[in-house]
């Protein structure tokens, strides 16, 4: 089964990550199928940059969110809504 999940980059206590489609069975910094954007916690406030229609099109195929990335997909619609208002 497909995840949408993060995958770490970044240094040492200076954390990046990655929104990637992976196989569930993968490592978590295994090797994606796809990357789907970034997050980054340690900007005031926390940047998020998806792709939401790439992320739509992997759930249409049977992905599944983690907790994490549907708070972080959440908060990338309100954003471009605002910004389309």
């Amino acid at each position: 089964m497909v995840k949408i999940r993060l995958t770490r980059a970044g240094a040492t206590k200076r954390p990046f990550y990655r929104v990637v489609a992976i196989d569930e069975r993968d490592k978590r910094d295994g090797r994606a199928l796809e990357f789907l954007g970034t997050y980054d916690p340690k900007t005031t406030p926390p940047s998020v940059k998806l792709d939401v229609a790439q992320v739509d099109a992997w759930v249409a195929k049977g992905a599944q969110l983690s907790e994490t990335v549907r708070a972080l997909l959440g908060q990338a619609r309100a954003a471009a809504k605002s910004s389309a208002a």
